[in-house]
């Protein structure tokens, strides 16, 4: 092994870690690929992946082919990437770091002097300098003299993973002013785009107010849709006008914020402090929003208890499988808790093994239902016909939480069609 060809074993297989893993063996490394779960290591061993990413598949077969090993334990390395998983316990109000531990644990049984450890998971900010760094040295080596200790987070989008991962800027940043040349190196070997350098706790802050950028933007063009309802505007008109000023780009509304980041990483923000926040209200506004979207439904049935409700779209957005904090779930949950008597849900996109929901297909799903929700923005729904639903549908009333409908046509043919 020499500086030349350095070995990286990835800790964490799942969203992340297993795109890295596959683009850093693609890209000429010889990488171990450590996950604790031993069903995932042996799935991935057959050739069975839990992601449905396009063309990850085929990404990940190539890298298991030139240099890509799933291994039972951490192993020795050059670099150590760790790339697991940090839920939010909103009841607890704080991030839970032992995926985090576990992860530095294994590592401080195999760090060498010279080695070089990355934190690519999401965390609040002092996460690499602090709780991390206190795990990795009780090796009795030093993260200012016998190592580097790192933070470079992703920032990709499900559905172009591979693509985000390879072409997005990348940020990276030490602990100790230690120098970023190892990391930059082994990054600028498979990313397009710039790779940017500062401290390990600016690089976690970075990430984590980027999402809280776009999840504030998210929750004002919702407030902006609940005002405009209550005016009875169309928020969606309005909106375009607004736009049409040069200093001015307000967001679609919708019917909340799905995802595994935007709704979870601007809470990591509160973590350990008191301090008034604007994201608090954010994530309470769209937290709201699949409230909204089941009073607008209510107001055009008159009363939800007794009738049959279809949910278009259980993915959190369009075109891909991914459930993670959908907002399609916490409108099934509350519908029934509101007396909906039957709830049918139906995705293009999402298998039901992954949901405590049936699934029925589109026609299914439309037989003899009194309204019918669009809430997730498949591309196949925007070519939806409204013959197609007035033929199977007992009610007329359509919610369009994307806005993907001609409103005149299906209006024309008979429908009530609300829009957020």
């Amino acid at each position: 092994m020499t500086d030349d060809e350095p070995r990286i074993c990835v800790h964490g297989l799942g969203y992340v870690g297993l795109p890295t893993a596959a683009v850093l063996a693609n890209s000429g490394y010889e990488v171990d690929g450590f996950d604790a779960d031993p069903d995932r290591r042996t799935a991935l061993e057959e050739g069975t992946l839990e992601i449905e990413e396009p063309d990850l598949a085929r990404f990940v077969d190539r890298a298991l082919e030139d240099g890509l090993n799933i291994v039972s334990e951490p192993t020795v390395a050059d670099f150590h990437v760790i790339c697991v998983p940090t839920p939010y316990d909103k009841d607890l109000n704080r991030t839970d770091l032992s995926y985090i531990e576990a992860a530095g644990e294994a590592v401080t049984e195999r760090l060498c002097e010279g080695d070089t450890v990355i934190l690519s998971s999401t965390v609040p900010p002092g996460t690499t300098a602090g709780r991390l760094r206190e795990i990795l040295e009780r090796s009795g080596l030093s993260a200012e003299e016998d190592f580097v200790l790192g933070y470079s987070p992703e920032t990709v989008l499900p559905g172009n993973t591979l693509t985000e991962l390879r072409e997005n800027d990348r940020i990276v940043g030490t602990v100790g002013e230690q120098p970023t040349d190892r990391i930059v190196t082994l990054y600028d070997s498979f990313v397009s785009g710039d790779v940017r350098t500062a401290d390990a706790t600016t690089a976690e802050f970075v990430k984590l107010i980027q999402n809280a950028y776009r999840d504030t933007n998210i929750a004002f063009a919702n407030e902006v849709a609940k005002l405009a309802h209550d005016f009875g505007i169309d928020s969606r008109k309005a909106i375009a006008r607004a736009n049409e000023h040069p200093r001015v780009e307000i967001l679609r509304p919708g019917p909340g914020v799905g995802g595994h980041c935007i709704p979870i990483d601007p809470l990591f923000l509160t973590h350990g402090n008191d301090i008034p926040m604007l994201i608090e209200t954010v994530r309470t506004v769209n937290d709201g929003m699949p409230g909204f979207v089941i009073e607008l439904l209510e107001a055009a049935l008159g009363e939800l208890e007794g009738t049959t409700v279809t949910l278009l779209g259980v993915a959190y957005k369009g075109g891909v499988s991914d459930v993670r904090e959908t907002p399609s779930l916490v409108i099934a949950e509350e519908l029934l808790e509101r007396g909906v008597g039957e709830l049918r849900l139906t995705d293009p996109y999402v298998d039901g093994d992954d949901i405590d929901y049936e699934l029925s297909s589109l026609e299914e799903g439309l037989d003899g239902s009194d309204a019918a929700v669009l809430v997730t923005d498949h591309p196949e729904y925007g070519a939806l016909s409204p013959e197609t639903f007035a033929g199977r549908m007992r009610g007329e009333v359509m919610v369009d939480t994307r806005a993907m409908l001609d409103r005149d046509r299906w209006e024309k043919a008979g429908f009530d069609v609300y829009q957020v």
